[in-house]
């Protein structure tokens, strides 16, 4: 059984990877994928073996939670969990601006011993409200063995503020005595809790940015329905439907739930009304709807009243099942994000080292009057390397990337298909159904006398599609079951030089297979059974919606709708978002790889007298996390 349960309390790369960890040692869960910015986990598990309450406490011990409950809404906890984040964020900016004020001497308090106590206590009341989450997480990571950011801001805060308090009271005693100036540095304690939770609400606020196209689906979704019993006519909540219920839809009102047309009329038509299915199909006339005909949950009636009965309700309703591809698809993992989780693990423990070797060269080479500089320069360390960017960097894009898909009517269903649509240099696509609609009132035992186009139809954008296939490098084959002449006539209207006609299921998986065989990653596009061995064996299948289900079980990517400019737009996406994805490492990286050496103190090697402070380490971390969500948000304006 695979299920996605929201995961709540995770802030960095580590905590997502702890919790995978954690998830993928249980028993009876075959594998685990946790979304950082999706602050979710894809599990598939058997029930049979471990139960969703087992899950929770297991990732309760460890100091994060499952949301296992469906009545509990998720987004309420998150819309909690943010308020009392801004509400602490700005309480520490308070703190923060008061000990600047202090320490600087903004405010004269005429003593130094006055205003460092005045100080210890401000901080001390910053760690205990504002910063008082790092500590606990930090415990509960200690006591299991593990790491995250949390450790981090936690041990640079408690050595800022432990060596000013010592400073505070034995400062003269021990470092003036022996003619070494000391400063306490609560600024340093406070402004690091600042800016880590300032960098964590601006995140939250991104991290929104890329979950918007899931909220927009299940906002599709209605609340109440008219259901009809006898002669009245009630409004119930949506969960009360049962199968069989019939109900009653009016103009402007969202289909409650998948079922069947038992009686329609419009001021246009008697015997029909008219459906507005573009959020589901993409289409933008509405669809007419008579008795028989088919409605989907969330799809709008823009004219007319009809009466349905319910056939498919809650979960198994076409909407919940796309809102469930997608979820599982922004929860899934690229092959890159494998590698950085590894990562994660390691990072935060290696930080820790490289701040305590920092630590020791500062001591050694300097003597005891560079103790004071050797802890700054090891807190600054422990803050710079923030693990968040890198982490973030892959699952945000994909997020994005996906999100943005569904929302152009194309449903992909995993990241490892997204990062291969953009190798495809062949493609392979049936013609019926596919690139064509044929014509089903045609009398078909006299076919063979009327004009190919009375038979069936290009579907929109077919030969635009396929021309920008092509002029982008794409060898493009049409594989038919129909005659010579019809293949012929098809290929040539659509601009396809490569076509086999009379094609047999076989036939198409022989091509799929002699591609591969000369080193081309190809890509097949069908929409029935007879088009499921090649879509299985393809690097990449594509599904039309409209086909079977078979077809859309195989297949890693559907289409929705007729519009085959989503064809092309796919592979578009799929470039764009990769391109992201290694921006956002790069930058993450070089971060890294410049900030830790001038925390460390670099420079003073080059008689360059500068490093980068605690504080402005604190500042720095929460721009680089902000900065890789912002520039992945940037995959929804792009063409």
């Amino acid at each position: 059984m695979k299920q996605t349960i929201p995961v709540i309390g995770m802030a960095c790369s580590a905590c997502s990877a702890n919790v995978e960890k954690k998830l993928n040692e249980l028993k009876g869960i075959n594998t685990a994928s946790v979304s950082l910015p999706g602050r979710s986990a894809l599990v598939d598990y058997d029930p049979e073996t471990i139960s969703l309450e087992q899950m929770k406490a297991a990732i309760n011990g460890i100091g994060y939670d499952l949301v296992i409950d469906k009545e509990t809404s998720v987004e309420e906890i998150e819309k909690r969990e943010y308020t009392l984040l801004r509400r602490k964020t700005i309480l520490s900016w308070i703190f923060s601006i008061a000990v600047m004020s202090v320490s600087m001497g903004w405010i004269d308090l005429h003593s130094r011993t006055i205003a460092n106590q005045v100080s210890l206590l401000i901080a001390l009341a910053n760690i205990v409200y504002c910063g008082r989450q790092f500590y606990v997480s930090a415990w509960k990571q200690l006591l299991h063995g593990t790491a995250n950011m949390d450790t981090l801001v936690t041990l640079s805060t408690a050595i800022s503020f432990l060596f000013s308090t010592f400073n505070t009271f034995w400062g003269d005693a021990v470092w003036a005595s022996r003619g070494i100036v000391w400063h306490t540095y609560y600024d340093a304690a406070v402004m690091i809790i600042t800016f880590v939770l300032t960098g964590r609400m601006l995140e939250e606020k991104a991290k929104d940015g890329t979950a918007s196209s899931i909220r927009h689906m299940m906002g599709m979704a209605p609340k109440t329905a008219h259901i009809v019993d006898g002669d009245r006519i009630e409004e119930v909540p949506i969960s009360t439907i049962e199968v069989g219920d019939i109900l009653e839809v009016h103009p402007g009102e969202k289909v409650p739930v998948d079922g069947e047309v038992i009686s329609a009329e419009s001021f246009m038509t008697p015997d029909a009304a008219y459906v507005d299915e573009s959020m589901i199909t993409g289409e933008p006339t509405p669809a007419e709807k008579k008795k028989g005909s088919k409605v989907l949950a969330g799809t709008i009636p823009s004219q007319g009243v009809f009466r349905m009965k319910a056939n498919e309700i809650g979960e198994n309703t076409a909407l919940a099942h796309i809102i469930r591809m997608v979820q599982e698809a922004q929860g899934s993992k690229a092959p890159v994000q494998r590698i950085i989780d590894k990562a994660a693990l390691v990072f935060v423990p290696v930080v820790t080292l490289i701040a305590l070797l920092t630590f020791l060269l500062w001591w050694l080479i300097g003597g005891e009057a560079y103790l004071p500089q050797a802890i700054i320069s090891a807190v600054a360390v422990l803050v710079i390397a923030c693990p968040c960017a890198m982490g973030l960097a892959t699952p945000t894009a994909l997020m994005v990337g996906i999100g943005k898909a569904a929302q152009k009517q194309i449903l992909i269903k995993d990241a490892a298909a997204l990062e291969s649509l953009r190798k495809v240099d062949a493609l392979v696509t049936d013609k019926t159904g596919t690139l064509t609609i044929p014509n089903k009132e045609v009398d078909f035992t006299k076919a063979d006398n009327l004009p190919f186009e009375k038979r069936e139809q290009l579907k929109p954008n077919a030969r635009e599609a396929m021309e920008e296939l092509q002029k982008s490098g794409i060898e493009v084959y049409m594989m038919s079951g129909d005659k010579d002449e019809a293949a012929h006539y098809w290929a040539d209207k659509v601009g396809i030089k490569h076509y086999f006609s009379k094609a047999l299921p076989q036939d198409k998986e022989n091509l799929v297979k002699r591609l591969q065989s000369e080193g081309k990653r190809v890509a097949m596009v069908g929409d029935g059974i007879n088009d499921t061995q090649a879509l299985a064996l393809a690097d990449v299948s594509i599904a039309i919606a409209k086909g079977t289900d078979v077809a859309m079980d195989v297949a890693q990517v559907t289409l929705m709708g007729d519009d085959l400019a989503t064809l092309p737009e796919a592979i578009r996406l799929s470039k764009n978002t990769v391109r992201m994805i290694w921006e956002n490492l790069f930058w993450a990286f070089i971060y890294n790889l410049v900030c830790i050496p001038l925390a460390a103190g670099l420079l003073y090697v080059f008689c360059i007298n500068w490093q980068i402070t605690p504080s402005w380490a604190s500042a720095l971390m929460a721009f680089s996390s902000v900065s890789v969500v912002l520039n992945s948000l940037r995959l929804r304006w792009m063409k």
